[in-house]
């Protein structure tokens, strides 16, 4: 009689079977590099054009290649964004940067980004005793994100208070009313 090795049933995802599973994140990389699953002639065919000189240089003018009118109209409306205030907070192992694109968190090597159209709410919280600052941001599907800054000293919690009110005040009331 034969038997089946192993369940024929494919793995649940999700937080009740992955304790680091965080909605949100990106999975990391597959172990394979992409280099190893392309077939050999279009490798070759690669090494072929490496020799050839791009179209980008060739229609260059004294020295400086042509910039799109996409691409420099996408520099100004970063240079637009950098313009207002700017909340950033880290410590050794955690950062939370918040600008005119959004909310960026970062633990270790896992990272998040939230547009201001994508928050709910953020809620600031400081112990009692110790140097922790914890940042909390609320989603409008009920789900929040905490993140915890170790300050150098308790000094630094109302600097911090401060510039995150003013980045609130500046994109997040105009994310609300577009």
């Amino acid at each position: 009689m034969e038997q089946r090795i192993g369940s024929s049933s494919q793995p649940l995802e999700g937080a009740g079977f992955d304790p680091a599973f965080i909605p949100g994140l990106t999975s990391p990389a597959s172990g394979e590099p992409e280099d190893d699953a392309r077939p050999e002639k279009a490798v070759a065919e690669e090494e072929v054009n490496k020799d050839a000189v791009p179209e980008e240089a060739e229609e260059a003018v004294d020295g400086e290649p042509e910039v799109s009118e996409e691409a420099d109209d996408d520099a100004e409306a970063e240079e637009e964004v950098s313009d207002g205030p700017v909340f950033e907070a880290s410590d050794r192992r955690a950062r939370i940067v918040a600008d005119g694109k959004g909310v960026r968190l970062r633990l270790d090597e896992e990272e998040c980004e939230f547009r201001w159209d994508e928050i709910g709410a953020i809620e600031t919280e400081t112990g009692r005793f110790g140097k922790r600052f914890t940042v909390t941001v609320h989603t409008p599907d009920r789900r929040w994100y905490p993140i915890e800054i170790e300050a150098t000293a308790r000094s630094r919690f109302k600097e911090w208070e401060s510039q995150l009110d003013a980045v609130l005040d500046a994109y997040f009331e105009e994310a609300e009313q577009a």
